[in-house]
């Protein structure tokens, strides 16, 4: 790949969308957390849709610092069928105006908020999302997406290649570090309750890592450290052993998936949203330095201390069978479209 833009990205996901559109032409989507990564490409993938067929489809986010967001994302801040407001996703207040989606996106998984206020994380995690259902009970909101986390299934064995959506595992309860994990599963039972007791028609993305423009490079994900620190021309280091298994989803390719989950999920259903492709990280870090640096590497092997040492990997066949969604980004594209974002000149 020698030429790319996040313009070819957003046409790439405005070609699989377009069924997606037409469906919800004229609709009006209150979304929490729509200025984190995920948000912004949401928000971006339906700019780029409405400025090429009017779509009429409008969008209240509802943001921790609206401020801050127009000075990272001019672009997005100001486009016309945006409207941001600012406030707090356990106690929000807003008038209705006939919202037609909800998209409850709130919630970054920070490692640092995880482990040095897990009551603040598990609080906003569940208080937020008890917020966001109620305010769609109140104004009969009829079609809702919950972006859960594959965290929710907890260790997974390392027998299992993917995880699929049937598995019963779940978080050490016992252990504070799950604070992320157990809240993000007690909002999916939320959701159960809201849908069977208040009539709501929910569905649930359970995403799992990702790769993309818009991805810090400078916190917790394995990954992005990686391309931060090969695209500066150093050794890729690996502070653990490198064994742990993840898999890495494109954000153009989560975009697609999110988009259609909206419009045609099944009511009542989750959905594993991610790659379906293992890759240690001692490999991950040999793919990155060999990518966009100059395939140096180093493993320490130091006693791995995350949250997950062993796999993370979905299996994806309920969204490819349902909905016929794929994944159509590879690693290694994953990988420079990253890095390209950031500055890197391949």
């Amino acid at each position: 790949m020698t030429r790319w833009s996040i313009e070819s990205d957003l046409a790439d996901i405005f070609e699989h969308t377009a069924a997606v559109w037409e469906t919800m032409r004229g609709a009006r989507i209150f979304m929490t957390g729509g200025t984190g990564f995920v948000g912004c490409w949401l928000l971006e993938s339906l700019r780029y849709a409405e400025m090429r067929q009017p779509l009429d489809i409008e969008v209240t986010v509802l943001t921790r610092n609206a401020d801050a967001f127009a000075a990272k994302a001019p672009h997005l801040a100001s486009f016309h069928t945006f409207t941001f407001i600012t406030g707090d996703v356990r106690d929000f207040t807003l008038k209705s105006a006939g919202f037609t989606h909800l998209i409850h996106a709130a919630t970054d998984a920070s490692a640092d908020l995880n482990e040095n206020n897990p009551l603040k994380m598990f609080d906003t995690v569940l208080t937020g999302t008890r917020t966001a259902l109620n305010f769609a009970v109140e104004n009969k909101i009829p079609r809702v997406l919950y972006l859960s986390s594959g965290a929710i299934y907890g260790q997974q064995p390392w027998e299992m290649e993917r995880v699929p959506e049937t598995w019963s595992g779940a978080p050490d309860c016992t252990n504070a570090r799950n604070a992320y994990a157990e809240g993000k599963r007690a909002a999916e039972m939320l959701c159960a309750i809201y849908r069977t007791q208040f009539g709501l028609s929910i569905t649930t993305a359970r995403i799992f890592a990702l790769l993309g423009p818009y991805i810090s490079l400078d916190i917790h994900f394995a990954a992005g450290n990686f391309i931060r620190d090969a695209m500066a021309g150093k050794p890729v280091i690996v502070n653990g052993n490198g064994m742990p298994v993840r898999s890495y989803m494109y954000a153009g390719d989560l975009t697609t998936w999110l988009w259609h989950l909206l419009a045609r999920g099944e009511d009542g259903a989750a959905y594993n949203v991610g790659s379906d492709e293992g890759i240690s990280i001692r490999d991950l870090a040999r793919v990155v330095s060999g990518t966009v640096g100059n395939g140096e590497f180093i493993v320490r092997g130091a006693l791995e201390k995350g949250w997950n040492p062993g796999r993370y990997v979905p299996e994806t066949k309920r969204a490819a069978t349902e909905l016929g969604l794929v994944k159509a980004v590879s690693l290694e594209d994953a990988i420079r479209r990253t890095a390209m974002w950031n500055g890197w000149k391949q």
